[in-house]
């Protein structure tokens, strides 16, 4: 009872943290707030129109929904990058910050979601889903597969979160019997939800363009380049706001792997290329439509090698010791391997997969304005949701707060706070 009385004191004083903040803080709430109640009203003229209100159609039935989907859940798999130094080889400097990796996963995986479900035209429907009242349909399906692996991450990324910050909380430092298991198996669990979603695309043979071997391993460099550079950016902005004292190195070794996992990414896609174009055969089709077009369907070329220059030169700068430990030429990195990212999985991967169609016709597919709003309205959710835990995990994390500043009364048997480390 008692420490099911300090957990509801824990979650009280979470929401009162949530609840304060400066001018700054409640107009970037009441800025997401108000995306998402446009992405709303936009889902709900969705719903009474059905989905031929977006630019989907029989020819390409999976766009813009889906991409943002797959795009986060690499994001969501990048908390291993973190992971692995920290805890793997105790590398001391990165592990105050491997919790914000797991808090970002939270969300995208709650963004992921959010994607599928507008992405279903009877979301009502959903509870066929639902063991018990439905069937999940496993092993035989690949997306049931994916559901339980997703499902999964995020209630073992919540988890580790709670634990961790209801200990430090208490004014403990987690068990590591507890902690350390669950901390290492989030290895695998981030690696198979970016597997498994890469073999539902392997797993569709009337797809030529995802028919590759190579397309997981894909998949999973991405997601190390995508997920870190957002955690880069936010690592320099709590220095700069909060006390939470970053160790340089820190910043500058997560940059250094980044640098490992885009170039293994843009050889992959270099791999993919060569052996499209140098054995020209008929599924060619698919990877001329993404980078020189198909007579006059010529909508996504530019966006493909805008998305490759800007992974190429993001590279270039955190290859180089001097860049990458430059704040603007690392900042400036950041964005141009999230925008790479974002466009070689939200464009490069699905439309030109299926464009053109089975029946070898071409449908000009581009995100319709309900779709952007959606859109829009959904990464608000998973920016907001991410901006509130954080909010709660910083001044914890700092020794700022624990129980004895709720009962106004520390306990002789817990030992003095500390930053995590």
């Amino acid at each position: 009872m008692a420490t099911l009385r300090r957990f509801w004191q824990f979650a009280l004083a979470s929401l009162h943290i949530v609840l304060r903040g400066n001018v700054y803080y409640w107009i970037w709430i009441a800025a997401l707030l108000l995306l998402i109640g446009a992405g709303a009203v936009a889902y709900a003229h969705q719903l009474q129109a059905g989905l031929i209100a977006t630019n989907m159609r029989d020819q390409v039935s999976w766009a813009f929904y889906i991409g943002n989907f797959t795009f986060l859940v690499g994001v969501a798999a990048a908390a291993v990058l973190l992971v692995i130094p920290a805890y793997v080889y105790d590398w001391k400097p990165i592990k105050e910050v491997v919790i914000l990796g797991e808090l970002l996963a939270i969300a995208s995986i709650v963004m992921c979601g959010l994607f599928v479900t507008v992405d279903i035209g009877r979301p009502e429907r959903f509870w066929h889903l639902l063991p018990g009242l439905g069937s999940l349909n496993v092993p035989q399906s690949l997306l049931a597969w994916d559901v339980l692996v997703l499902n999964g991450y995020l209630v073992l990324n919540l988890v580790i979160v709670t634990y961790m910050l209801f200990s430090l909380y208490r004014g403990r430092h987690p068990a590591k019997k507890v902690f350390l298991p669950l901390v290492l198996f989030s290895i695998p669990a981030a690696i198979a939800i970016h597997t498994v979603t890469a073999f539902l695309y392997n797993g569709l043979p009337a797809r030529p363009f995802w028919n590759a071997s190579i397309l997981a391993p894909r998949f999973i460099a991405s997601a190390l380049c995508s997920g870190p550079a957002v955690l880069l950016i936010l690592m320099q902005l709590l220095r700069r706001f909060t006390r939470f004292d970053i160790d340089d190195r820190a910043i500058w070794k997560v940059a250094e792997l980044m640098a490992y996992t885009m170039f293994l990414n843009l050889f992959l896609l270099g791999a993919e290329v060569f052996k499209d174009v140098y054995s020209d055969t008929e599924h060619l089709v698919h990877m001329r439509y993404m980078f020189v077009g198909l007579g006059e369907h010529r909508a996504i070329v530019p966006y493909m090698w805008f998305s490759v220059f800007c992974s190429i030169a993001a590279f270039l700068l955190f290859l180089i010791p001097k860049t990458r430990r430059n704040p603007l030429t690392l900042n400036l990195g950041c964005v141009l391997i999230w925008i790479g990212v974002y466009l070689e999985k939200g464009m490069g991967l699905v439309i030109p997969g299926m464009t053109p169609d089975t029946l070898g016709e071409i449908y000009e597919y581009f995100p319709s304005n309900v779709e952007l709003w959606v859109a829009a309205g959904i990464f608000a959710v998973g920016f907001l949701l991410f901006t509130l835990m954080v909010k709660v995990a910083t001044p914890i994390m700092l020794g700022e707060l624990h129980a004895s500043d709720v009962q106004g009364i520390g306990h002789a048997d817990e030992p003095a706070h500390e930053p995590v480390r």
